[in-house]
């Protein structure tokens, strides 16, 4: 009865993690458009699952070995990258669309992708 029952929990887990990255993905894509002006943050993301966002937290901990803000920071970054690569935009202007301060986001990228966004950018310029 007792293995069932983890299994049981287990799934439900899986579940809670899949609707987690599920909605973190429609998040960044509506940041890709700049549909929202804020940030969701884990209290956000779990009250869109009416569930609490320690268990959210712990659970996505519990399944996947990482935090739920390593996912969040993984996506943005990659996002960021995308923009940079991609549009005209200014810096200052993808930091906006992306809800950040055009300094805080000079400091969030150097400090994931180990470069600043001007020399990511120059450094991927075709000549």
């Amino acid at each position: 009865m007792q293995q069932t029952e983890t299994a049981a929990l287990s799934v439900r887990k899986r579940a809670i993690v899949k609707e987690y990255i599920a909605e973190l993905d429609n998040h960044i894509l509506q940041l890709k458009e700049g549909k929202v002006d804020r940030a969701l943050e884990i209290r956000d993301f779990a009250e869109l699952m009416h569930i609490h966002p320690v268990h959210l937290s712990n659970t996505i901990k519990e399944v996947t070995g990482h935090s739920s803000c390593s996912f969040y920071e993984e996506r943005l970054l990659n996002l960021a990258k995308e923009l940079l690569l991609t549009t005209d935009l200014s810096i200052a202007q993808i930091a906006r669309q992306l809800t950040y301060d055009p300094s805080n986001f000079t400091k969030f990228f150097k400090a994931f992708a180990g470069t600043t966004p001007k020399k990511f950018r120059d450094g991927h310029k075709n000549p």
